[in-house]
Formats: C-alpha cells, structure tokens, sequence
C-alpha cells in the first residue's frame, strides 16, 4: 500500500484522543506509536514558549486555579502572553477531559513550557533507550492577534528560534505556522530551518504558494483538501506533503494511496491498524 514509502506519522497534539492535549503526559504516551511529536506554542509574559493550542486559557478545557470551570464568557479573555509562566501552571488544563474524544483520559495537566516538555520527553527517551523524536512544532499565529495574543512576526520568530537553539533542536525540529508573516520572518532569520506552510483555505496549491516569498519545505493542508493531483504539485516543487488532521483508518488509507508523506493524527495507537 506504501509501496515501501516511509510515512512520517505524527501524534498530533501529543496523542489529544488519549490524553490532554498539549500535555507532558500525552507527548510521553505518544512515543509509544510515533517518533514525531506535534505541538502548539504560544509566548507568556515573561518570553517563555508555552506548549498550547491558543493563545488564552480554553473554557471548555481549563479551570482556575482555584478550581472553577472557566464559563463559556471566559472564553479567550484569560491571555497567555499576560501571563508569567508560573502563573499559567495554577491553571489546569486535564481533568476536565474534552468532550469530542470520549476516549480520552482525564488527569491533573497544566500547559507546559517548550523547554520543560522537550526536556521530560528527550529524558525519558534516554531512560528508556529510545530514538530521540522529531518536533514539528505549530507557532500560533494571526494578523488580528498581534500585540493582543502573540508578539509581532519579527520578535515571535526571534523569541521561538533563540529557544529551540537553546535546546538544541534546531536539527531535530521543523516549525510550521498559517501566517505568512510569521513564516517569511522565520525563513529571514535562518534559512536553514525546516519550515512547513499550513493550509485551511480552499485557494489552489499554485495560489496559496505565490503568497510566499520562497518555498518552503512541507505542504501541510487539511486532509479533506488532498488529492493525487496535489501530491503530484508538491512534489514537483521538491517538497514534502503532510496533511492534518487524520483520525479515521479508512481516510489514512486514503492519504497513503495519494502520496502524502506524512500523517498528523489525534490517535497514533490507530496507525498500527494500518
């Protein structure tokens, strides 16, 4: 079915249908199907990249740290860049569990710091003998959020590409963001990281990359938008395609039969079904 094609399978969000999202726990469960981690980061107030999916405490995740379910009204007003890092962890982000994936377990999680997860995941790959993981790490990103959610383009670049390099993943990592912004900065401040294009609309390939400057390494589109033909564009422009986000086992099946490279899903325990 591969025809010996090697896919890069990826645990989206760590492994979101199992464990909370964006979570120590979920990244660390995830390696038991995937070597390639997917993650969301944001910037607090105090410049630390925070792992989460947005950029504000989610209601229908979160709670304060006194215990209260955030209220649908709360939504997207608790900001993680007015927050220090050490704030961020008082808020819980796990026991709650997430109504659209009944399979996953609740537990006690708060939104770790870039730093703190790579370190517990990179360290319990070496207490237990296993393959360093890759990092495809997703830098939350829109026009309408500057100076309100996120840095501006040329600062969040500088702040996320000064972490990774202290971390020493830099070779061991791709960043992939919907901003074009954010992705021109990147590309201008190093060249040599491997950089993917995100893709939610429903403009054509050839549209969607005359918006950037300079091509870069992955196609990443909503799975629904891929097809053979599109396989065949990416690839003629020397890059990879890597759709999100893939759940169902008919669909990866789907995916692989187009050609992709790769695959994001919320259930890496489904792809040994494969």
């Amino acid at each position: 079915m591969t025809q010996n094609k090697k896919i890069d399978f990826q645990g989206h969000r760590g492994c979101r249908g199992l464990l909370p999202e964006n979570t120590i726990p979920a990244f660390i469960k995830a390696l038991e199907y995937v070597q390639t981690l997917e993650c969301d980061v944001v910037v607090s107030k105090d410049k630390q990249v925070i792992v989460s999916h947005d950029p504000w405490m989610e209601a229908h995740l979160c709670s304060h740290p006194d215990g209260r379910p955030l209220a649908e009204i709360e939504d997207k007003t608790i900001r993680i860049m007015q927050l220090n890092y050490e704030e961020i962890k008082q808020y819980d982000c796990g026991i709650r569990g997430h109504k659209k994936f009944p399979q996953q377990e609740s537990m006690p999680a708060y939104k770790p710091s870039l730093k703190d997860m790579v370190s517990a995941v990179d360290q319990h790959c070496i207490a237990n003998q296993l393959p360093l993981p890759w990092y495809d790490i997703e830098v939350k990103s829109l026009p309408s959020w500057y100076n309100v959610y996120t840095p501006q383009p040329k600062e969040y670049a500088k702040i996320v590409l000064q972490e990774i390099a202290e971390l020493g993943i830099t070779d061991r990592c791709n960043l992939q963001s919907f901003d074009i912004n954010l992705l021109e900065e990147i590309h201008k401040a190093n060249d040599q990281i491997i950089l993917a294009y995100l893709i939610e609309n429903l403009a054509s390939f050839d549209r969607n990359m005359d918006k950037l400057s300079f091509t870069p390494d992955i196609y990443s589109p909503y799975y629904r938008f891929v097809t053979k033909r599109l396989a065949k564009k990416v690839h003629a422009r020397g890059m990879k395609l890597i759709p999100w986000t893939v759940n169902e086992i008919k669909d990866m099946k789907k995916m692989i039969a187009a050609g992709v490279d790769g695959i994001i899903t919320d259930y890496p325990n489904r792809i040994s079904d494969l």
